[in-house]
């Protein structure tokens, strides 16, 4: 029998739009139309004023680091096998924090503040989870190159999900 594993979500038919979206490389958040706000992580409801009225919104990809900690240990599976690793929130573009991982950017350049852009970490038999890596100086080849201008995830786009 497989060991469990702790780092794949489970979606369920609210959150399989923002899955799916993963999948093809775009982040989403959810945006209420009573008090305009963007939240994440997603919920049927705006947390700030608890308005229903909540759309999903493609999120430019672009955030900036808050915090960050490098964790030498993690023993439930897969985490134990990628050690160590960079856990962070971030404040995406957008105003909601976030919680993720710094890929592809050695820990010894992080500082607060500094520029981010979303990637993708394609999960076997699971879904695709959106991470971080620097945006700028620090990036490592294995990180690719930031969207730019106009670019595909560079912007808000409201897209037609119920």
């Amino acid at each position: 029998m497989a060991a469990p594993r702790f780092d794949v979500p489970e979606p369920d038919a609210f959150t399989r739009p923002y899955w799916d979206a993963a999948a093809r490389g775009h982040l989403l958040l959810r945006r209420c139309g009573a008090c305009a706000r963007a939240h994440h992580y997603p919920r049927e409801f705006c947390p700030r004023c608890w308005s229903e009225d909540v759309t999903w919104e493609r999120a430019s990809g672009h955030a900036t680091l808050y915090t960050w900690s490098v964790v030498h240990r993690n023993d439930l599976p897969p985490f134990g096998t990628r050690v160590p690793y960079t856990a962070a929130v971030v404040d995406l573009a957008e105003g909601p924090r976030m919680m993720t991982e710094i890929v592809d950017c050695d820990a010894s350049v992080l500082t607060i503040g500094m520029p981010l852009v979303v990637t993708f970490r394609h999960e076997e038999g699971g879904e695709s989870v959106p991470v971080f890596t620097a945006a700028g100086p620090g990036r490592t080849a294995a990180a690719g190159p930031s969207p730019g201008p106009g670019a595909p995830g560079s912007g808000p786009e409201q897209l037609p999900y119920p």
